[in-house]
């Protein structure tokens, strides 16, 4: 076993779970902090005080479970679960023929158990949490099928690609990444382009919108900033929640922008238009694509650096696995936890230039359209979802992907 990389995954581990405790806690205490003014009409009393206790549940419901999954993972590590999971799949296959069925039965069994024993609180949060707070409108059946369409999408799409990657890194060994690159850049593109038209329906119902007002104001903001745009969709939200939304999705002729039902029922005409000017200002500037190269690009890091480990035993050995040529699941699955790191870091640097393109689609939108309208249909999303009006600042700068609100209402009103 090999002692070193053994302690330093735990470290991470550990590193990872006391870092998010620390600033979730920094966030909880900030709650209580003054408002800003330029968001102080958002809530009145009664409202900000269900705010914040909807805040605080979800928070607890957030401690427990990273709770239960440092304790677990830490479990199956300092006991050799996982070690014993491998033992216990090649017990049934010949390791001489073929080590990648067996991977993929062995990821197959943690992401079962993971999923299985994540599901109470799951179950707490959607029929307990959201529920109380007049969010859930999600049904037992369709929590239930939504779950088994979520389990058979990960078998077929997820073990597809994962049979893939394993089967290049056995035919190709250390200079794999380059081909799993090249073909998972594929994959992304291929979703980023037609997920909305192939996995949405599995899952909610996307209609046309209709004739009148709103399809006529949007298309006639669209044809002023010289905005070809064919596909315009309703999707069902309520089926599952109050919370209100809106989207831009696809590349060139598949781009689409989709409305939840409950933006539409809680928003004026001018305020749809407005929110529609932000998404259209994210491809007018070319943030869609520059998040797509920056995945990509993030992408052939990672693989990169796993082919640099690919062949070292003390990956495998870290787990008290022997080390076995073409037996490469397990160090990728060691290698998953020795790059949080790195990840974490670019998953900075990516919310860091995401939160620069948010500011810069509502740029668009003020200019264009109105910054009246986009500065109060904020407020009424704002309101709709009961968000937390002042989050700590840390915290926004390790997790936000947009600026918290009373910011975009500053630089609009600027």
């Amino acid at each position: 076993m090999d002692i070193i990389i053994f302690w330093i995954i735990i470290g991470v581990l550990m590193f990872d779970y006391i870092f998010e405790r620390l600033l979730n806690f920094l966030n909880s205490k900030n709650r209580l902090a003054q408002i800003p003014p330029e968001v102080s009409d958002i809530y009145d009393e009664a409202e900000y005080s269900k705010q914040q206790k909807y805040d605080n549940a979800k928070s607890k419901i957030n401690f427990y479970s990273s709770t239960f999954s440092i304790l677990l993972i830490l479990g199956m590590l300092l006991f050799k679960g996982f070690a014993y999971i491998d033992s216990l799949v090649y017990s049934y296959f010949d390791s001489t023929v073929n080590h990648i069925f067996p991977a993929l039965i062995f990821f197959g069994i943690l992401f079962l158990g993971s999923d299985i024993l994540s599901l109470p609180f799951e179950v707490y949060n959607t029929f307990v949490i959201e529920e109380k707070f007049g969010f859930n409108k999600t049904t037992r059946k369709t929590f239930i099928f939504d779950k088994l369409k979520s389990l058979l999408i990960t078998i077929l799409l997820g073990g597809g690609i994962l049979y893939l990657l394993l089967w290049l890194i056995t035919f190709f060994e250390s200079n794999f990444w380059i081909y799993a690159w090249i073909a998972l850049s594929g994959i992304m593109v291929f979703f980023t382009m037609f997920y909305s038209s192939i996995i949405v329906p599995l899952f909610n119902k996307q209609t046309p919108i209709e004739e009148g007002e709103l399809k006529d104001a949007i298309y006639e903001f669209a044809s002023k900033v010289g905005f070809t745009l064919t596909n315009i969709y309703v999707i069902d939200g309520s089926k599952r929640s109050t919370k209100a939304n809106a989207y831009f999705t696809g590349l060139g002729s598949k781009k689409r922008i989709v409305l939840y039902d409950t933006l539409i029922q809680e928003l004026t005409t001018e305020e749809i238009v407005a929110v529609l000017a932000h998404e259209i200002g994210h491809y007018k500037k070319k943030h869609t694509m520059q998040m797509i190269v920056a995945s990509l690009l993030q992408t052939g890091v990672l693989l990169f650096l796993f082919g640099l480990f690919l062949s070292k035993p003390s990956l495998t050995e870290a787990l008290d696995v022997p080390y076995e040529a073409g037996k490469y699941h397990i160090a990728l699955f060691v290698f998953s936890i020795l790059y949080s790191p790195f990840s974490f870091i670019i998953g900075i640097i990516i919310n860091v230039l995401s939160r620069k393109n948010e500011y810069e689609a509502d740029d668009f939108a003020k200019t264009f359209f109105s910054g009246k309208h986009l500065q109060s249909a904020l407020k009424k999303l704002v309101k709709k979802n009961l968000s937390n009006l002042t989050p700590h600042p840390w915290y926004v700068f390790f997790y936000y992907s947009h600026p918290p609100i009373y910011n975009r209402i500053k630089a609009l009103l600027s």
